[in-house]
């Protein structure tokens, strides 16, 4: 089921050329922006109803399918790893183009490489205008280098990005040189969300960390592991008695929702591995426990909010088969989750043209495919899963155990 569902989607996606819409896009339409009459509070109300409307008027107000930043960073990580997958040639030309294109695309003017939105973006605490640089894009982009970076496949490498490392390096002076800080106590630091606000979130504070902490695990740059762990520690200080993370510390930012307690979850996860400490096990054990068992139906139909099924979004889906998979190794339950919201994802949000819609109501669902936020992560998380997989399939054979038919 889940190799079809990866062909199917593959190809859909490669149809569309790898542009498409985003949820957040309303104001490329030119009709649209005026209207804002240059107030942020008018642009949040369109982009809110465009992202809302289970009706795609994309077309009709000329907002163009476009290449996201982020999802080209996406794409990057997913045919790379496609390519050591199965080795097909297709796959390595393909994350060749994504790599040039993030090289030639970077937002100029600071310290390092960044990478922002393809679209001016209203938001709960300030306004970015389209290029504007944030902590989310720039570690994603800089992560998927980083895949390239590690790889002993020197020719694969060559082809791809020969100077992959040096991008994630350019990526991380960014993150320390750009961003604002929030410092709370001695030793704990919140990078901001761009250069522009003093937004601090959780998710993304540990993103950057997370990039500081795996760059630093090539080049070895102590300063780098030390701002990394500040990252860290302001977040763990900051989790629940229930071992729950809200989204930022602000006062219009306290939720928890499935999808960005992940990110926690994996950032921190990964960072222990990468800074080669303990120091966070405790919390992220008790944060995965919270996971795991507020954030999902017993069928694997993951929900928004801990109290709160709905909506059903695509990007849920995404992030908790990632989440899982991070956790394989201390959670004999987490491979088999994984698969189960995987299939629960195909079966109910797969659309019979290969994309997945991005949001269930309890009236009706959005179908629109927006390219970025559904199709990109999808992508992403069904090829680690597949990726996983065929670990465990070769382990099966090594072992005289049959492999997982139900991936087949």
């Amino acid at each position: 089921m889940i190799q079809e569902a990866v062909n199917r989607l593959d190809a859909w996606i490669e149809r569309e050329q790898f542009r498409g819409w985003d949820p957040y896009d309303a104001l490329n339409s030119s009709l649209l922006k005026a209207l804002t009459f240059g107030q942020r509070r008018m642009g949040q109300v369109w982009v809110q109803l465009m992202k809302r409307s289970p009706v795609n008027l994309r077309p009709l107000l000329r907002v163009p399918k476009e290449y996201n930043p982020k999802g080209m960073g996406l794409f990057l990580a997913s045919y790379w790893r496609k390519y050591q997958l199965t080795g097909d040639a297709h796959c390595l030309d393909q994350a060749a183009f994504f790599a040039e294109w993030l090289r030639a695309n970077v937002t100029v003017g600071y310290a390092g490489a960044c990478w922002g939105y393809n679209f001016d973006w209203p938001n709960r605490g300030f306004f970015a205008p389209a290029g504007t640089p944030t902590i989310v894009n720039t570690a994603f982009v800089g992560l998927s280098f980083l895949d390239v970076a590690r790889s002993e496949d020197h020719a694969a490498r060559k082809r791809v990005m020969p100077h992959a490392l040096t991008v994630a390096e350019s990526a991380c002076r960014f993150v320390l040189s750009d961003l604002n800080r929030l410092q709370t106590v001695p030793g704990n630091v919140c990078f901001s969300y761009t250069p522009l606000d003093k937004r601090y979130v959780h998710n993304a504070n540990l993103l950057g960390a997370q990039l500081l902490a795996e760059t630093a695990a090539l080049n070895d740059e102590p300063t780098w592991q030390q701002m990394a762990l500040a990252a860290a520690r302001y977040t763990v200080a900051c989790q629940r008695p229930d071992g729950s993370w809200l989204y930022g510390e602000e006062k219009k930012d306290r939720w928890v929702d499935n999808f960005h307690t992940g990110f926690v979850l994996v950032s921190l996860q990964r960072m222990g591995h990468s800074l080669q400490t303990d120091e966070f096990r405790t919390a992220v054990s008790r944060g995965y426990a919270y996971w795991k068992e507020q954030m999902f139906l017993a069928d694997g139909t993951p929900k928004y909010y801990a109290d709160r099924l709905y909506p059903i979004d695509i990007h849920a889906v995404a992030q908790a088969i990632l989440t899982f998979l991070a956790f394989t190794h201390v959670d004999n339950e987490a491979y088999p989750r994984a698969v189960q919201v995987a299939e629960w994802g195909i079966q109910h949000m797969q659309d019979q043209r290969g994309y997945f819609h991005y949001q269930i109501y309890p009236a009706y669902r959005i179908r629109i495919p927006y390219m970025r936020w559904a199709q990109a992560w999808m992508q992403r998380a069904l090829m680690a899963l597949l990726m996983e997989s065929s670990v465990r399939s070769q382990d099966s054979f090594d072992d005289g155990r049959r492999p997982f038919e139900n991936l087949a």
